[in-house]
């Protein structure tokens, strides 16, 4: 019989292998943390993009840091001497697996996020509205309530919106800094907001 029939799958994951991507699960909230710690191993190369929005808060328009995939970072690493010490990381749940293999991740598919993020690991979100979008007011008399962007005053920085008031539609104009972009939560229906 072949030798490799009584490597135990988990034990595979340690033959000697040259560096590669591998998909890290954080814990819940903790993939800056997992980043941050790994960084500091040597022979560690870590990809975490992260994106800078604003949202509605008690407070208004508030800019927040989010990871891009919630719960996921990248490292590149060698199995056989620095899976352990990556796994048992600060911040790290696990590796992430399909079946009895690791997800490794192929270079391009990281080189080409890389580029999509503009070389960088955080993106911010662009706020200028586009006409015919829907945006949230974040401040003032009609905080909360959801618009239409009729027109876009880029030199003013300021839109014109269309809103349903009292029972009838209105045109205001707020600055770009009173509105957000509406956002709908993620596997909810059409009238879910955030």
């Amino acid at each position: 019989m072949d030798q490799a029939s009584f490597i135990d799958p988990v034990d595979s994951d340690l033959m000697a292998t040259p560096a590669a991507w591998y998909c890290l699960r954080s814990q819940p909230k903790h993939e800056h943390i997992a980043a941050a710690t790994l960084r500091k191993i040597e022979g560690v190369e870590v990809f975490c993009p992260r994106i800078r929005l604003r949202k509605i808060t008690s407070r208004g328009a508030v800019w927040f840091v989010e990871a891009l995939f919630p719960n996921y970072l990248f490292a590149k690493f060698e199995l056989t001497p620095l899976k352990t010490q990556v796994q048992y990381s600060q911040g790290v749940s696990s590796i992430l697996r399909f079946g009895d293999r690791l997800a490794s991740i192929e270079e391009s598919v990281i080189n080409e996020l890389r580029k999509e993020m503009n070389h960088e690991e955080i993106r911010v979100i662009p706020e200028i509205p586009e006409v015919g979008s829907k945006v949230k007011i974040a401040e003032g008399a009609f905080k909360g309530i959801t618009a239409v962007v009729r027109e876009v005053m880029p030199a003013k920085e300021r839109v014109r919106l269309l809103l349903d008031f009292l029972g009838r539609s209105s045109e205001v104009q707020l600055s770009f800094n009173q509105v957000v972009p509406h956002r709908r939560k993620a596997g909810h229906g059409e009238d879910s907001e955030e």
